[in-house]
């Protein structure tokens, strides 16, 4: 039985001899305000399975606070479900701190992995992160995830709730352990951008620290080499730069 049964989308080639890609989005997003504008590209080529993580879009807040753990065993029980495995992930921002607990918990799941603008550290965020996310409030939320959640929830209220569990959730969050990371067996790509909201030294921290892993650093900001809508603003001209590198990391043998 699935711990928190996640929504989750099969998009692309089923008969893809590549391994499926799994994407996990980060805080306040949907699969499409996410991936939008990444899934038509990577569709002719593979399989690709979308999740929303609890509390965002289609996926119920559940009982119980989130965590980046509970996230990770919700995802591991998903592709235990779909007999799915092992599969390739990206997970951007939040996500990708859910890709690395997936790939420390359950190594046998992953066989490659993207870890994108996603701190292991409290340390890794940049000066002023903590302070103006203890005193954000629901008023801060920007309009896009908004409506990408109204869009797919139906639920005016649930935007709300999401925020609250997102906010709680990085609030909460703590270093992660040396045991977890050392426990992560796929090869690693981790990407940070050079005007991320993740220091760029935390990437190259990260990098260092796990046992298989490259760095890419890249021009742009929190999302927009992704395509992600906040960030990109709907243009695609980063992802189209970035693409190409994520790609080849997952095409390697």
């Amino acid at each position: 039985m699935i711990p928190n049964a996640l929504h989750h989308e099969w998009h692309g080639d089923p008969d893809s001899p590549n391994p499926p890609l799994l994407l996990l989005h980060g805080g306040g997003s949907t699969i499409a305000s996410n991936w939008g504008l990444l899934l038509p590209r990577l569709a002719p080529t593979r399989s690709v399975l979308a999740v929303e993580l609890q509390g965002h879009g289609r996926t119920a807040t559940g009982d119980g606070p989130a965590s980046f753990e509970r996230s990770a065993d919700d995802v591991a029980a998903l592709l235990a479900t779909l007999h799915c495995g092992p599969v390739d992930v990206l997970g951007f921002s939040n996500g990708g701190q859910v890709a690395l607990q997936l790939a420390g918990r359950y190594p046998a799941a992953v066989r490659r992995l993207i870890v994108a603008s996603a701190p292991f550290r409290r340390s890794g965020m940049v000066e002023g992160f903590w302070e103006g996310l203890a005193a954000g409030t629901f008023d801060d939320l920007p309009a896009p995830y908004r409506r990408a959640d109204l869009a797919v929830s139906g639920d005016p209220d649930h935007a709300r709730r999401m925020f609250d569990l997102d906010r709680d959730l990085m609030l909460g969050f703590q270093d992660f352990p040396d045991e977890l990371l050392d426990a992560v067996t796929a090869t690693t790509l981790v990407v940070v951008a050079d005007r991320d909201v993740v220091r760029v030294q935390e990437g190259v921290e990260l990098a260092s620290r796990l046992a298989d892993a490259r760095l890419l650093v890249v021009p742009g900001n929190h999302g927009d080499y992704l395509g992600e809508v906040l960030a990109s603003g709907g243009d695609d001209a980063a992802l189209r730069r970035t693409l190409p590198f994520l790609v080849a990391h997952l095409d390697a043998r």
